[in-house]
C-alpha cells in the first residue's frame, strides 16, 4: 500500500511542480508570454474547449470512486486498481491544471488563471494520503459484502 501511496504522491506533486515550474519560467521572462494574444479566434476556441474540460474532469475526477465499475474492480483487484483509478483521478485534474497555466500565459486571458485556480482548489480533495487510499481501498464502503472483506483482509 506505501508503495501505491507514495507512486500517487509523486503524481500528485509532479503535477503541481510543474505548473508551479512553467508559470515561474513565464513570469520571470525566460519564456515569452502572451505570444498568442492576437489571435481571437484560436483564443476562443481554447477557452471553450479547456472550460468544458476542466469542468467535465473536475466533476469526473470527485465522482470517479463512486461509478459503478471502479467500485467493483477496486472491490476485485484491491491496491492494484487503486493505483490504476487513482493515477486516472490525479490525471484528469493534473493535465488540464497545467494546460490552463500555459494557456493563461499564452493568451494573458484571466479565464485560463481561474479556471486553474478552481483545480488547486479541488486538488485537496483528491489528495492521495495513506488513510484515503485505505479507505478507498476498504470494501466496506462499497457493499458491506462479507466474503469480499475476508478476502482483501488476507492480502
Amino acid at each position: 500500500m506505501k508503495k501505491i501511496q507514495t507512486f500517487l504522491m509523486s503524481v500528485f506533486w509532479g503535477f503541481l511542480t510543474f505548473a508551479v515550474v512553467e508559470l515561474l519560467l513565464f513570469e520571470t521572462g525566460l519564456l515569452e508570454s502572451g505570444i498568442a494574444v492576437g489571435n481571437s479566434q484560436a483564443e476562443f476556441i481554447t477557452e471553450v474547449v479547456m472550460e468544458l474540460m476542466t469542468l467535465g474532469n473536475i466533476w469526473l475526477s470527485l465522482r470517479l470512486f463512486k461509478i459503478g465499475k471502479v467500485k467493483r474492480d477496486i472491490a476485485d483487484r484491491g491496491i492494484g486498481a487503486l493505483r490504476k483509478w487513482g493515477f486516472l483521478r490525479l490525471y484528469l485534474l493534473g493535465i488540464p491544471l497545467v494546460a490552463n497555466v500555459l494557456f493563461y500565459e499564452l493568451f494573458l486571458k484571466p479565464t485560463f488563471g481561474y479556471l486553474a485556480i478552481i483545480i488547486v482548489i479541488c486538488l485537496p480533495f483528491v489528495y492521495p494520503s495513506m488513510a484515503r487510499c485505505e479507505s478507498e481501498v476498504s470494501v466496506e464502503s462499497i457493499d458491506g459484502n462479507e466474503e469480499v472483506n475476508n478476502r482483501h483482509s488476507q492480502l
